[in-house]
C-alpha cells in the first residue's frame, strides 16, 4: 500500500512538471498501439486522483530548543507559564534517556507547562549563569526565578512528581 502511495506521488509530481506541446500529444496518441491504451486510463487515473488536504490544527509544543541568549529570555524567562530547562549534551548517555521520559511527563501536564532544551556545548554561557556542573540538570523555572532543580537521571514517578509540584495546585 505504501509502495502505491509513494508511486502515485512520484507519478503525479512527474506529470504535472511534463509540458507537452500540441503538436507532441499528437505525435504520442498516433505511436500508441491498441494494447496499450488501457496503461494510459490507469496512469491517468493515478495522475487526477485528487488528494485530500491534511488539516493541520496549531497546537503548543511540549518541548522546544534554545536558539540564543534572546531566545532563552523571551520563552523561558518572560514566560506566564513555568519552564522546566533541560541543560543537555549530545554526547550524553544519560540525557538521552532522561529527556524522552521528561518531555513525557510534560506533556501530561496538557499545556500547564513546558520545557526548553539547552544543549550546554552550544550555550555554554546559559549553562555557566545558571550554576549547571554536570549534565543532565533540569532546572524548573516560574517568572524568571529558578524554583527547583535535580542533576541526573530520575524514574517515571520522580519525574510525574516534579512536574507536578512545578505546576502546583
Amino acid at each position: 500500500m505504501a509502495h502505491r502511495l509513494l508511486l502515485r506521488r512520484v507519478w503525479t509530481l512527474s506529470v504535472k512538471d511534463f509540458r507537452c506541446p500540441p503538436s507532441c500529444t499528437a505525435t504520442m496518441a498516433s505511436s500508441y498501439s491498441t494494447s496499450l491504451h488501457s496503461v494510459p486510463r490507469r496512469v491517468s487515473f493515478l495522475a487526477t486522483s485528487r488528494t485530500r488536504p491534511l488539516h493541520h490544527t496549531p497546537r503548543r509544543e511540549v518541548s522546544f530548543n534554545v536558539q540564543d541568549n534572546e531566545d532563552f529570555t523571551e520563552r523561558v524567562v518572560n514566560s506566564e507559564l513555568p519552564i522546566l530547562v533541560d541543560f543537555h549534551a549530545q554526547w550524553c548517555g544519560p540525557c538521552k534517556i532522561l529527556g524522552p521520559r521528561l518531555e513525557k511527563a510534560v506533556a501530561k501536564q496538557k499545556g500547564r507547562v513546558a520545557m526548553a532544551k539547552v544543549d550546554i556545548d552550544d550555550h555554554t554561557d546559559l549553562a555557566i549563569k545558571y550554576g549547571v556542573s554536570a549534565v543532565p540538570t533540569v532546572i524548573a523555572m516560574r517568572g524568571g526565578d529558578v524554583i527547583d532543580q535535580f542533576v541526573g537521571i530520575k524514574d517515571d514517578d520522580q519525574l510525574d512528581s516534579f512536574v507536578s509540584k512545578v505546576v502546583g495546585p
